[in-house]
């Protein structure tokens, strides 16, 4: 089968072919049709994740596919189900290896090129909003790179979760993609007054922060007292030095959230999560956006997209031929 292989941290992935996997007990072999892109996919090849893979190792996270063939007795979705999935990495292959338990079957609403940008991006949201920062109706929520994958969820569940959402997002066009999926205020975020903006909208409850730098010290400052900040990613390249003196005297809280870790030790926490995000993704309340379908020898050109940010929602890689 054929498979993109990262040989080397730092060094340009590879198109190969290699050995088609079987799978042990308690696993399945998934058909892969689509594979979701994450800027931590960036940072896995060159050796810069929080989870060190060891070269070689085959990069993506997020998968959607076809359960193919079920190891010595596993119980689970019979093969020809279609199921996506978060893995440590292997999805960019015709074939993945997987254990039974982080397959969730999607609704026959979804095509699979939505489903592989689904797990990832709305489980950290719905997550981080729902159970670190307790998001509560009414509320004032700002969501930075807010046109990006995982910020365009928050931007979609916040909404969801009766607060009023500022998009904080680069240029009219990402930010008219943040109107569309529900925000009330738009700000650019190369506008030179942050945190006076962001003040003058009534000051912040949440704030969901993937980009770090500049933004999250604005963000602090703009902060209502017993605000509550999440540190989502630092898309910046620049991580915030927080100053403690802000939060004893504004009673704040700064919480860090990674889906990752909550898959490892609160895996019942994340089913929860991901059922309940089905459940309203078939009942039409939610609605993931793809801005770019590539072909799987394309993987290399999706990842500059994410790099360059000249993609909203999710760049999806396409690997079978079903929609």
């Amino acid at each position: 089968m054929r498979a993109w292989q990262v040989l080397e941290f730092g060094g340009q992935p590879i198109l190969s072919e290699i050995e088609t996997p079987i799978p042990a007990k308690g696993e399945l072999v998934l058909r892969v049709e689509a594979v979701g892109l994450n800027f931590a996919d960036m940072l896995a090849i060159q050796g810069k994740y929080q989870v060190r893979q060891v070269p070689p190792f085959i990069p993506g996270m997020e998968v959607a596919g076809v359960v193919e063939t079920l190891g010595p007795g596993a119980t689970g979705p019979a093969p020809g189900t279609a199921v996506l999935a978060t893995c440590p990495c292997g999805a960019l292959a015709e074939r993945i290896r997987l254990p039974v338990a982080r397959v969730s079957p999607f609704p026959s609403e979804m095509t699979f090129s939505e489903a592989a940008g689904f797990p990832i991006a709305y489980g950290t949201s719905h997550l981080a909003l729902t159970h670190k920062a307790r998001l509560q109706a009414g509320e004032t929520l700002l969501v930075t790179g807010a046109a990006g994958g995982v910020g365009l969820t928050a931007v979609e569940i916040g909404k969801r979760l009766g607060a009023r959402v500022i998009a904080c997002a680069r240029g009219d066009a990402r930010l008219a993609v943040a109107r569309a999926a529900g925000a009330d205020v738009l700000i650019d975020s190369d506008a030179p007054d942050l945190k006076d903006r962001l003040r003058a909208e009534g000051g912040l409850d949440v704030v969901y922060d993937v980009v770090g730098g500049p933004a999250f010290d604005a963000a602090m400052r703009a902060c209502r007292p017993d605000g509550r900040l999440l540190t989502i990613g630092f898309a910046s390249g620049e991580v915030p030095q927080i100053p403690a003196n802000i939060l004893l005297v504004k009673n704040l809280t700064v919480s860090g959230f990674w889906y990752g870790g909550y898959e490892t030790h609160a895996p019942d926490l994340v089913a929860a999560s991901m059922a309940e995000l089905l459940r309203w993704r078939a009942e039409g309340l939610i609605r993931p956006h793809v801005s770019h379908v590539l072909p799987l020898e394309a993987f290399p050109e999706g990842l500059a997209l994410l790099r360059d940010r000249k993609a909203t929602g999710k760049v999806v890689i396409r690997v079978g031929q079903a929609p």
